[in-house]
């Protein structure tokens, strides 16, 4: 049984006719990422999808271009740069969540990335949580890279990161904060560049190993990304 990369899903070894995995089912209420290759722009809607999704996926792209190209779009500009699919959710929720086209799947075409919204009865309140997951993904999956043999004013000076750290120097930012993820985007470029090398990367940050440790930990899917990171680099994972 293989794990989709950073994505907490789980593969059976079955194919479907497209060739594509089926992921696993999900937990109620649990943010869904997904990747699959650039498709055109057209509004889908499924009579009916099951929860159990066939998609492939390679690795998302930048295509070169830097993340900030679309982390700093507005919600109406992202979400025109992606390819909308609304379908019924099977499993638990009520006879009216399986009889309205209420899921949403949004696939954004210039990067490859899927996010999948299936909570709620309103059409509406799931597109918006999508649209919200698609943003989290693209500082998630996403990586810019850093100058060569960067320095730690060097990362200080990224405008992503100016104002990440408080008075006292440390990265405090809970995720509720709009500058949160725009600071674990650096973080986890930086992260990245010196091979997930915990005390490599807080040097580079100019914040503690611990102070490091502790932001990453503040959101499950940023924690979940680090110590991905740490296990392609032949290291344990974090604690």
């Amino acid at each position: 049984m293989a794990t989709g990369r950073g994505l907490g899903i789980r593969y059976r070894p079955t194919t479907n006719s497209l060739g594509g995995c089926y992921p696993q089912i999900p937990q109620a209420n649990e943010p869904v990422f997904c990747r699959t290759a650039p498709r055109p722009l057209v509004s889908v809607e499924c009579p009916f999808a099951p929860r159990e999704l066939a998609v492939s996926h390679p690795t998302p792209s930048t295509n070169g271009l830097p993340r900030a190209t679309w982390a700093h779009l507005t919600e109406d500009q992202l979400l025109r740069q992606c390819e909308v699919d609304t379908y019924r959710a099977s499993g638990p929720g009520g006879q009216k969540r399986n009889k309205t086209s209420s899921a949403v799947r949004l696939r954004h075409a210039p990067t490859g990335l899927i996010v999948i919204a299936e909570e709620s009865r309103s059409q509406h309140e799931n597109k918006a949580k999508a649209l919200k997951r698609l943003w989290h993904a693209l500082f998630l999956e996403l990586r810019d890279p850093l100058p060569p043999e960067p320095t730690p004013e060097q990362i200080a000076a990224l405008p992503d990161y100016t104002d990440a750290r408080s008075a006292d120097g440390r990265l405090n930012l809970s995720a509720k904060n709009p500058r949160f993820w725009l600071a674990v985007g650096v973080a986890l470029d930086v992260f990245a560049a010196v091979e997930a090398r915990a005390a490599d990367a807080a040097t580079l940050l100019g914040v503690s190993t611990g102070n490091l440790i502790d932001f990453l930990q503040t959101d499950p899917k940023v924690w979940q990304e680090a110590n991905r990171l740490r296990t392609a680099h032949g290291h344990k994972a974090l604690r």
